[in-house]
């Protein structure tokens, strides 16, 4: 069986996801310099150029990062990664996604994650979310586009000691309404 395509582009009303490159830095770090995007986040110091460098590097490296552009601008307002294929349970982690400030209440966070979840669920049957425990700010997201939370506090080797809750987002439930939320 071959691989999924883990960096396709993708493309909605008002943003292109597109793979991520090395090039990209530049613009990306002014995209997500603004402390403000961090504040509640595990790594509240990403907004750094050192932390952010890590992060970019991750990125690049996973060979399954993206970058948001804005249609109307051709900027550079965000990024996300597919991580953790676990193909023998049939499960995909979307994880790392942040967004400029300048794109925040508005259309662009359920259209990245629709488009995200509808090339996801061509290969696998549910879609994951860690959440920092403390990050009401994208607890609250994925509860409205239709995250479940599951059970308990976890953790994991590539976040230290960082307690995470994990979302879920099955292709059973997006399919049967589940998409709606985020049209």
């Amino acid at each position: 069986m071959s691989q999924p395509d883990f960096q396709p582009t993708l493309v909605g009303p008002t943003i292109t996801i597109r793979p991520i490159s090395a090039d990209d830095w530049t613009e990306l770090f002014a995209a997500g310099s603004d402390p403000k995007i961090w504040e509640v986040h595990p790594a509240p110091d990403r907004y750094t150029e050192a932390e952010f460098r890590k992060f970019f590097d991750g990125a690049v490296k996973s060979k399954m990062g993206f970058v948001f552009v804005d249609r109307a601008t051709n900027r550079l307002v965000g990024s996300s990664r597919y991580y953790g294929y676990a193909p023998e349970i049939g499960e995909l982690e979307i994880g790392w996604t942040f967004l400029s400030r300048s794109h925040w209440g508005g259309p662009a966070n359920r259209e990245v994650k629709r488009l995200m979840l509808d090339h996801a669920f061509t290969f696998v049957d549910t879609a994951i979310f860690w959440v920092g425990h403390e990050n009401w700010r994208s607890q609250g997201a994925m509860t409205k586009i239709g995250g479940i939370k599951r059970a308990g506090l976890f953790t994991r080797e590539i976040a230290g000691d960082r307690p995470y809750y994990i979302f879920e987002i099955t292709r059973q439930r997006y399919e049967s309404g589940g998409r709606t939320l985020l049209i």
